[in-house]
């Protein structure tokens, strides 16, 4: 079995994200003189456990793809985590992803929430999504820089 939270990152100029018409949640790097910031979309499966969301948190908070190879820990760039349990959609086999190996939100939706609070428990600026909701996401990816992480 899948055994990581996986974290989709694009390094953006901006970015926010609206449920049912209302902005939930947005990041201006340049208001916290960053030059940019992060989106993080964060898939869990199965086994993951708060110790892999925490790790992979950290993980993501000194990643150095900002400007000058630096992470979000140098510049005080803001991140955006919203859940996202079609990072684990299988397609291998027919034209319907299978969504099985993603967690179902009681599962989830604990560790998508520590993931963001040990960000903000190691100095960053979080804003969030809503967890199970239908959300429109807009960003400028600038790079374009997409990284995918797993623990």
């Amino acid at each position: 079995m899948i055994a990581s939270v996986r974290v989709l990152v694009q390094r953006v100029s901006s970015a926010q994200v609206t449920v049912e018409g209302e902005v939930v949640g947005r990041i201006d790097p340049a208001a916290h003189g960053a030059p940019q910031g992060l989106v993080a979309l964060v898939g869990i499966t199965h086994s993951d456990t708060e110790a892999t969301a925490k790790a992979l948190a950290d993980k993501l908070y000194r990643l150095r793809i900002l400007d000058g190879e630096r992470a979000a820990a140098d510049l005080n760039a803001p991140i955006l985590v919203i859940s996202q349990f079609t990072l684990y959609a299988d397609t291998a086999k027919g034209r319907r992803p299978s969504w099985s190996a993603a967690a179902p939100g009681s599962v989830a939706e604990p560790l998508v929430d520590s993931f963001a609070r040990t960000l903000r428990e190691l100095g960053a600026t979080v804003e969030t999504g809503r967890f199970g909701a239908h959300m429109q996401v807009e960003l400028v990816n600038d790079g374009p820089v997409t990284l995918l992480l797993e623990a």
